[in-house]
């Protein structure tokens, strides 16, 4: 709510300083602004920043549908079951890790960049997916034999749990995004 009212205070703003012809500060309200409003939208949106705050809900939606965070935070007694399921999904994490290690540390490898580092790399830029992906496999791998997701509906369900958790953080990114992008047009 806050980020509506910063957006029309902005808009009013910009539209009375430009009218005092404050030099630098041009108005949401012209037609410049209107167009650059609705021609930019899109590209202010579709950031990298958007996948990664959507990666991180599937991750963390599903770390908790798999009931695996009740076992480290202690909320519930640990089964024979429960043990066989962390030590599993912890072997798939190993060998999760072991292949991101095999694609970004070897000489050559492919993860690097042309001069053979990881940062600028396509590791580096692909950092937060490969950290959420990591997580789901932990999740999944552990609900399955926990016997907490039993089948592709469940899982699908346990990836989109955090998406649906963290919706109102969706809309609060997306009116910030809008903000600071209008910012910038109006005094940038």
């Amino acid at each position: 709510m806050a980020a509506v009212i910063a957006e029309t205070l902005l808009v009013i703003l910009s539209w009375l300083l430009s009218a005092l012809r404050v030099e630098g500060v041009r108005s949401l309200l012209s037609s410049e602004g209107i167009r650059w409003f609705f021609s930019s939208f899109n590209d202010m949106i579709a950031s990298p920043m958007s996948a990664w705050l959507l990666l991180m809900l599937c991750a963390l939606g599903c770390l908790q549908k798999s009931k695996v965070t009740t076992i480290f935070g202690g909320t519930r007694a640990v089964n024979f079951r429960d043990r066989l399921a962390l030590y599993v999904a912890i072997v798939f994490l190993l060998i999760y890790v072991a292949i991101i290690i095999l694609l970004t540390l070897m000489p050559h490898a492919i993860l690097l960049s042309a001069t053979g580092h990881l940062f600028p790399s396509a590791f580096s830029r692909s950092l937060v997916p490969i950290i959420a992906f990591g997580i789901c496999i932990f999740s999944v791998a552990f609900g399955m034999m926990a016997g907490v997701m039993k089948n592709l509906s469940d899982i699908l369900q346990a990836l989109s749990f955090g998406i649906a958790k963290g919706a109102p953080l969706i809309v609060f990114y997306l009116f910030a995004v809008q903000l600071v992008g209008c910012l910038y047009f109006v005094f940038g």
